[in-house]
């Protein structure tokens, strides 16, 4: 009962006609005790949202509209198994779950459409990677930041070893030859390497292991990496690494990988060594996106007012916009003429600027990035960059 957070997902998110829609957030955890408190705190936060209902649409159908929210509190499974934050967005006609994989404030929100800027805290964040770890029999996919790596559990289109992808072609291990494809000194990536076995049956086993390899890229490619649209680092022995990069036509993937076993490494320890590839990349990231903002802006195509962004957000112009994690600005964007209205947060039914923001640039095309506050390129809690 869980969605993964795909361009698709969010594009089908922000493109949801105006409807009474509910959205609750909250941080979880992934061992008691603490654990167990979290269906509680979920409780709590559905008495609010239920309150928030009666006071916004009282003649709305209350129970039917929570009714998929509640059904949550009686799955055992689903609290056991999630990770460190949740985000359930339901309304009229739809109802979605996420687990998330970094902690999200506690909020139960009523609104005309769902809140979403919480979720794109993580989608839209830069650290966000994959890593496919890769043997000549063998192969798992994780998904991380650079706080937390997690294994994804694949699709069934994804073959998890020769056997599965090739079926009755696989060469009989019968046969002569290392289905390792070289000697021990090559599997442990000894300079002096030599085929086992006869030199005929040995082309047969490494063509196996070249056609898994395609069949794994292509699902990967298929069923993760094009959805999520997230850098691929690959792990792997590097006889493996050339073979894989020989055949692969993953976009995602980086030229950079990491020369190892994947069986050596435990969890934490592939979490550090991606991170340390994956850093460097990340920080490139932000520093040309903080970059090209200034140099917009020194063109008169850029600005961090909020008022004037509302206007360019509804005209279409803006082309990356730029959002700081956490800031809620209270007030009100005219869909129609791009008109900011501030309000007060305590305001009853006052609503977030940027979470009217962040929908009307995704559905102009434009690009969304969430960037921590100490590494905003301005105070205004928005920076967007214009097409013209």
């Amino acid at each position: 009962m869980s969605d993964p957070i795909t361009r698709e997902t969010l594009t089908d998110l922000v493109k949801l006609e105006e409807q009474i829609c509910l959205s609750v957030y909250m941080p979880t955890h992934r061992t008691v005790p603490e654990r167990d408190q979290d269906p509680i705190r979920y409780k709590n936060l559905l008495r609010e949202l239920r309150e928030k209902l009666a006071a916004q649409h009282p003649d709305a159908d209350h129970d039917a509209l929570l009714e998929p929210f509640e059904t949550l509190l009686d799955d055992r499974d689903f609290w056991v198994y999630l990770r460190d934050g949740l985000a359930v967005l339901g309304g009229e006609h739809f109802f979605r779950v996420f687990p998330l994989q970094r902690r999200v404030p506690e909020i139960a929100s009523v609104d005309v459409r769902p809140y979403l800027k919480p979720m794109l805290r993580v989608a839209q964040s830069a650290d966000r990677y994959q890593v496919l770890c890769l043997a000549r029999d063998d192969v798992h996919l994780f998904e991380g930041n650079r706080d937390v790596l997690d294994e994804v559990h694949m699709v069934d289109e994804v073959p998890r070893n020769q056997n599965e992808a090739l079926g009755s072609d696989l060469t009989e291990a019968t046969q002569s030859g290392n289905p390792g494809g070289y000697s021990m000194a090559s599997e442990r990536g000894d300079p002096m390497q030599h085929e086992a076995g006869g030199s005929g049956k040995q082309d047969e086993i490494d063509l196996d292991r070249d056609r898994f390899f395609r069949k794994v890229d292509a699902a990967i490619t298929e069923y993760y990496s094009n959805p999520s649209n997230l850098p691929l680092l690959l792990v792997a022995l590097p006889e493996n690494q050339s073979v894989f990069r020989t055949v692969t036509h993953n976009q995602h993937l980086t030229e950079e990988g990491i020369d190892l076993d994947p069986a050596a490494l435990d969890l934490e320890e592939l979490r550090k060594r991606s991170w340390e590839v994956m850093s460097k990349k990340y920080r490139e990231r932000l520093d040309g996106i903080v970059d090209r903002f200034g140099v917009s802006q020194g063109q008169g195509l850029a600005s961090d007012s909020v008022k004037d962004i509302g206007q360019a957000a509804v005209a279409g112009r803006i082309s990356t916009l730029l959002v700081e994690a956490e800031r809620v600005i209270p007030g009100e964007l005219d869909q129609e003429s791009g008109e900011v209205r501030m309000s007060s947060a305590t305001d009853q039914g006052s609503h977030d600027v940027l979470d009217q923001l962040i929908p009307r640039v995704l559905q102009n095309g434009g690009e969304v990035i969430v960037v921590p506050a100490d590494q905003m390129p301005v105070e205004t809690g928005a920076a967007a960059v214009y097409r013209f």
